[in-house]
C-alpha cells in the first residue's frame, strides 16, 4: 500500500469503520473521525474506547475537515449532503470509500483471505483468525463484529486484530458491489441467498470474486455456492459439506447441547478424521467451522491442530449471545437480519425447550421491501404456535429512503399465516410487551443489525425482567 497518511473517518463508530480505523492507526496513519451516533449520544462506550486509543473525534458537522491533506473515508451509504463530505469538497481534500481503502491494505498482503457470502462471514472470520493466530501466523484480522477470543480489559472491542503485513483475513461485503475491489489469494464463499441484491446480480458478483483467487473454499450444501465450481480449474477448490461425500471435508451428524455442538470431520483425500467440539450452537456454525478449517488448510495449517484450536473459539458478539438469565427467563442478543439468518436462529433455539419471545428490528426500509416475502416466510414457517413476535419500525438514522413499506406490512402477512405477531411504532413499546408476556422458561430474543443500541436494549430488558416478580407457574410448553 502507498504511504499511510492523514485519514478522517466519517462514521468512525460503525462496525466496518472502527476496525479499519484502528488498523490504519496501528500501521502509522493519523486517524480522526466523526459519527452521527456520537452527536446523538449513542454508543458512548465505543467512542470512549476510540478516544483512549488516540483517535480524535469531532461532531459530524464538517468541523473536523480542515486540511487539504486529509483523506476523508466514507461508507457507500454516505451521501454528498453530509457536512463532512461537503467540507472535503470545499477545501479539496480527497474522498475515498471505506472499501477502497480496505482493498488497498488487503491486496498488498502476501496471503490475503477474503470471506464472503450472505451469512456466516463474521463467525467464519473469527474462527479462521483464531486458528491462524494460534498457529503462529500473526494475522491482521478485519471483521464486522467483535471476536470474543480477542477481547480483554484493554480491548473491550475486538472487531480488528493487528498483526503483520503478510497475512490478512477480512470479511468482504457484496451488498454494495465493493467486493469487486478485492483480489484474494484464498476466497471463501459460505452461501449465496437473496439479501441486498437480486440473485442474478449476486451470481455475477461471486463468479467474478472466485475467479481471481488461487484457492476457493465452497459450501456444497448451498446450491448457488456449489454452482461456482463449474467455472473453476481442477484443484482450485476446497469444498465442505454436512451431506455430500464428494466434499473435501465432510462433517458427521452433529450432536447438539446447550453448550454448543459436537461433530467429526473426515478429509476425503487422506481419510483423516478429527473431532470438533464447538462452544457455539447451531448447524450453521458447523458449516462456518468447516469453512474455517478448509481455509486454514489453504493457509498451510494442518487439519488436526486447526480442529483443536477451534475448540477454544468462544464466539462473536451478537451471534446468539446470551445476555443473561433473570427469574428463569433468558435474554439473547442476535444479529439475525435476513431470512436465512433468522431461520438459522429459530432452528437452533427450537432444538431446546422454551417459548420464544422475539423482537425483530428490520435493518432498513430498502431491505424490508426487497426481502418482504422472505421475511414473511421465515417467520411463518419458523415460529411455533406459542411463540410471539413483536416488531418496531425499521432502523432509520436519516437520509433519503423510500419508507412506503414498514413493519406493519410484514406483521399483517405473518398474522395471516396464523402466527402471533404485533407491530409497534417504536422499540419501547415492544420492550413493554416482552416484559409483560415473559415468564419462567421463556427465551427473549432481540434480533436486528445496523444498530449497536440493540445490545443496550437487550441488557435493559434483562434488568427489567430481574426487577419483575413472576408468580405464574412455570410454562410446560
Amino acid at each position: 500500500m502507498s504511504q499511510l497518511k492523514d485519514y478522517f473517518f466519517c462514521g468512525v463508530g460503525g462496525s466496518g469503520m472502527t476496525p479499519l480505523a484502528l488498523i490504519i492507526q496501528a500501521s502509522g496513519g493519523r486517524v480522526e473521525g466523526s459519527d452521527r451516533a456520537l452527536d446523538q449520544g449513542r454508543n458512548t462506550e465505543r467512542f470512549d474506547y476510540l478516544r483512549a486509543r488516540g483517535v480524535l473525534l469531532y461532531p459530524q458537522d464538517g468541523s473536523g475537515i480542515t486540511r487539504a491533506s486529509q483523506i476523508l473515508v466514507t461508507s457507500a451509504a454516505v451521501e454528498e449532503t453530509v457536512s463532512d463530505v461537503q467540507a472535503a469538497r470545499r477545501i479539496g481534500a480527497a474522498v475515498i470509500t471505506r472499501a477502497k481503502l480496505l482493498a488497498e491494505l488487503f491486496n498488498s498482503a502476501a496471503l490475503s483471505v477474503g470471506v464472503a457470502g450472505t451469512s456466516g462471514k463474521s463467525t467464519t472470520v473469527g474462527m479462521l483468525g483464531w486458528i491462524l493466530h494460534r498457529a503462529g501466523k500473526n494475522p491482521t484480522i478485519m471483521n464486522g463484529a467483535d471476536m470474543k477470543n480477542f477481547i480483554d480489559v484493554a480491548s473491550p472491542f475486538a472487531s480488528a486484530r493487528i498483526g503483520d503485513d503478510e497475512v490478512f483475513v477480512s470479511e468482504l461485503d457484496e451488498s454494495d458491489g465493493s467486493i469487486a475491489l478485492f483480489e484474494p489469494r484464498v476466497a471463501v464463499v459460505n452461501n449465496i441467498s437473496l439479501d441486498h441484491k437480486s440473485m442474478d446480480e449476486l451470481r455475477t458478483i461471486f463468479r467474478a470474486f472466485v475467479a481471481k483467487a488461487q484457492t476457493v473454499v465452497l459450501n456444497l450444501d448451498n446450491s448457488e455456492t456449489a454452482a461456482l465450481l463449474s467455472g473453476l480449474k481442477p484443484g482450485q477448490a476446497i469444498t465442505y459439506s454436512l451431506n455430500s461425500p464428494q466434499a473435501h471435508l465432510l462433517a458427521s451428524t452433529p450432536v447438539r447441547s446447550l453448550a454448543g455442538i459436537r461433530f467429526s470431520v473426515k478429509a476425503r483425500e487422506t481419510g483423516e478424521v478429527v473431532e470438533v467440539d464447538l462452544k457455539v450452537p447451531g448447524l450453521h456454525n458447523v458449516a462456518n467451522a468447516l469453512a474455517a478449517l478448509s481455509a486454514a488448510m489453504a493457509c498451510r495449517v494442518a487439519l488436526a491442530p486447526a480442529a483443536a484450536y477451534l475448540r477454544e473459539f468462544s464466539g462473536i458478539r451478537r451471534r446468539l449471545e446470551v445476555v443473561g438469565t433473570a427469574n428463569e427467563i433468558t435474554v439473547i442478543d442476535d444479529f439475525a437480519h435476513n431470512p436465512d439468518k433468522i431461520s438459522a436462529t429459530l432452528e437452533t433455539l427450537h432444538a431446546f425447550p422454551g417459548r420464544l419471545l422475539l423482537m425483530f428490528q428490520p435493518h432498513g426500509y430498502g431491505p424490508i421491501r426487497l426481502m418482504r416475502d422472505g421475511f414473511v416466510g421465515c417467520f411463518a414457517n419458523g415460529l411455533r404456535d406459542e411463540d410471539v413476535l413483536v416488531m418496531p419500525e425499521p432502523v432509520y438514522f436519516g437520509g433519503t429512503v423510500d419508507r412506503s413499506v414498514g413493519s406493519n406490512d410484514l406483521v399483517y402477512e405473518i398474522q395471516r399465516h396464523g402466527r402471533k405477531a404485533f407491530a409497534f411504532p417504536d422499540r419501547g413499546a415492544c420492550g413493554d410487551m416482552l416484559v409483560r408476556l415473559a415468564h419462567h422458561g421463556d427465551r427473549v430474543v432481540v434480533m436486528g443489525a445496523r444498530d449497536d443500541s440493540l445490545s443496550q436494549f437487550a441488557h435493559e430488558l434483562l434488568r427489567r425482567l430481574a426487577a419483575t416478580k413472576d408468580e405464574r407457574p412455570i410454562a410446560t410448553s
